[in-house]
């Protein structure tokens, strides 16, 4: 059996689903379903990059993180969503940084909203340059109603 939960912020068109036969962790939700009018938005892979190109937080896990979800944040906003429309988030740390602190970034970021998204955070060689140490990217729904 299914436990749905809607944030009235959702107006009924995203359904959080944990499945009693899964795991319960209130930091994410197991399955996520959208349904009704609703625009879907995607975003790219984001790194610790200013809006002139320059690395941010060199060799420092927090700092790097904090410019990913401002980085996030400015993506989301131009595409008319917020933080609390992500349905979808994923983790890239390089090998050896703290997943921990990555989640903890995540966590302060995603606050004390009710249903958390889907989350898969992995640990990877590398990224597209040797300074970055996380990549985020996620699916945000916003209803059109």
């Amino acid at each position: 059996m299914t436990h749905p939960t809607e944030s009235p912020l959702d107006q009924g068109f995203v359904e959080y689903l944990n499945p009693e036969h899964l795991h319960k962790n209130p930091a994410f939700t197991q399955v996520i379903s959208v349904s009704g009018p609703a625009k879907t938005i995607y975003v790219g892979g984001q790194n610790a990059v200013d809006a002139q190109g320059n690395i941010i937080g060199k060799g420092d896990i927090k700092a790097q993180t904090q410019q990913v979800l401002a980085n996030i944040r400015e993506a989301l906003a131009a595409a008319g969503a917020e933080p609390r429309h992500i349905i979808k988030w994923n983790l890239y740390l390089v090998q050896g940084q703290s997943l921990r602190e990555g989640f903890a970034a995540f966590q302060q970021f995603w606050g004390q909203r009710p249903n958390p998204p889907a989350i898969t955070m992995a640990y990877v060689a590398g990224l597209a340059n040797p300074d970055f140490l996380l990549e985020m990217d996620v699916t945000a729904v916003v209803p059109l109603a």
